[in-house]
């Protein structure tokens, strides 16, 4: 079940929040979300929903028996076995075949390919698990004696399958005590509408698009309409994914829970190390405080630091998936990384028309990025990026692909490129009266209103409505 449907938004989330609001006791509020979270992974995934209980009981056990033995070679063992169990789980659903692909590369074998089937979130719940287990072992949180608490921690349904990641410690006070009000659901309702909006109405639209682009031959393709396909897979990706986690934040806040932002207007970026700060934050600080900072982060010599770069962003591309475009994908911002903090320096410039010109590189980079992110194999990424700059001999004219493009969805190209920036908050900053931005506020309470209704009545005429992160 995804947010972005008519079962979830007019029948799922009615259902539990008519049940939730007349309960008055956490502790039974807290038991029936997790009824909920265990009926929403059941109803897309009735078998896997066994495995991500399994999850929840792995980690709990393995975090009361580092605790009970703190200080002992035993909690050390604990710790060990639990990160080895988790990432087996991983790497038998998710990278399995990939494995088995490359042993067949390497020494000419014949395996025969399993077929898992990837479970949705797996990657999720699985690194939001481990991070509480890592905290309990390094003593940043108390361990939690209550089995059913934990379970809501990992399983609980707004971000159980598309994030953010949610540490536990930022969450633990939240389960115990929280209060609702009607100011925070309607903020979350608010919020929820907005992604819903972003996923239905901009991320689908632009989608036809980039399928269409990304179908094509490349040998016979016209630069200026690969060019518009790979900026609307960068906008589809950013509404897609930064959609799902405005209505998981804004779910959470219709249940009393405060979830830290995922995304930050990343296409405003002033250079890729700024472009990771904005985009799927939670991911990126989870490498940064399990990984990178671990292994010495920038406090050690020079080969040490690329080491630890490496590591962390082949590890980030092997985190999306099983294939050779995502390793590619991740040794490039490595390589992007890398050339930034030791040539660039953008951050010791002042010159404006230097920020500019960087500005204009990092979503260069990014959107070749996305090229090789989306392209089937390494091969076909290249044919793309080759084809974009008119390797083929493609002549980059107005033809009528183009035309047909734009007058269909034009409108959703522009609207993706302005709501990419942050309109509204600059808006506010600049409205100072009172009165004005009271005006300012109910416009935009009405327009985000009549856009969930326009966004519903695409899910009702059975519109395209995808979602990318169910596959990592």
């Amino acid at each position: 079940m995804v947010f972005s449907s008519l079962t979830f938004t007019f029948l799922f989330l009615p259902v539990v929040l008519l049940l939730y609001y007349p309960v008055k006791n956490n502790t039974y509020r807290n038991d029936l979300l997790l009824i909920a979270s265990i009926l929403f992974y059941s109803f897309g995934e009735p078998f896997f929903v066994y495995i991500m209980l399994a999850s929840v009981v792995i980690n709990y056990s393995a975090a009361l028996l580092i605790d009970r033995y703190r200080g002992k070679s035993l909690s050390r063992i604990c710790f060990v076995v639990d990160i080895m169990l988790n990432i087996g789980i991983l790497w038998i659903f998710k990278y399995l075949d990939f494995s088995i692909e490359i042993t067949n590369s390497l020494f000419n074998a014949e395996l025969p390919m399993v077929g898992v089937t990837l479970p949705i979130g797996i990657s999720f719940y699985t690194f939001q698990a481990l991070s509480y287990v890592i905290d309990v072992y390094k003593g940043t949180v108390k361990v939690q004696k209550n089995p059913l608490y934990v379970a809501l921690y990992i399983a609980f349904f707004p971000q159980l399958i598309a994030g953010p990641i949610v540490r536990y410690s930022s969450i633990e006070e939240q389960i115990h005590e929280r209060k609702c009000s009607l100011e925070l659901f309607s903020d979350g309702a608010r919020r929820f509408m907005q992604g819903f909006c972003k996923k239905v109405i901009l991320a689908n639209n632009l989608a036809m698009v980039a399928q269409e682009t990304f179908a094509l031959d490349m040998t016979q393709a016209n630069p200026l309409y690969l060019w518009i396909g790979s900026i609307c897979y960068s906008l589809q990706i950013y509404y897609d994914f930064s959609g799902y986690s405005d209505m998981a934040i804004g779910l959470g806040k219709m249940f009393g829970f405060r979830f830290e932002e995922n995304f930050d207007h990343p296409y405003i970026a002033r250079s890729v190390t700024d472009f990771w700060r904005r985009w799927h934050i939670s991911l990126s600080r989870w490498f940064r405080d399990y990984v990178y900072i671990p292994l010495g982060g920038n406090r050690v010599k020079k080969y040490r630091l690329i080491l630890n770069l490496f590591i962390v962003w082949l590890l980030t591309g092997i985190w999306h998936g099983a294939n050779y475009t995502f390793v590619v994908w991740g040794l490039g911002y490595f390589i992007l990384l890398l050339i930034e903090k030791e040539l660039v320096k953008p951050e010791k410039h002042e010159n404006k028309f230097f920020e500019f010109i960087w500005r204009l590189v990092t979503l260069l980079c990014v959107n070749f990025g996305w090229v090789m992110f989306n392209s089937a194999d390494i091969n076909k990424g290249l044919q793309y990026w080759k084809a974009m700059i008119g390797g083929f001999g493609g002549k980059a004219a107005i033809d009528g692909n183009i035309i047909f493009c734009i007058r269909e969805y034009g409108f959703f190209m522009i609207c993706g490129v302005l709501f990419a920036m942050p309109l509204m908050k600059l808006i506010k900053i600049k409205t100072k009266h009172p009165a004005t931005a009271s005006v300012i506020t109910a416009i935009e309470a009405v327009g985000c209103a009549l856009c969930f209704l326009w966004a519903v009545s695409f899910l009702v005429l059975g519109a395209h409505n995808p979602f990318i992160y169910f596959n990592f």
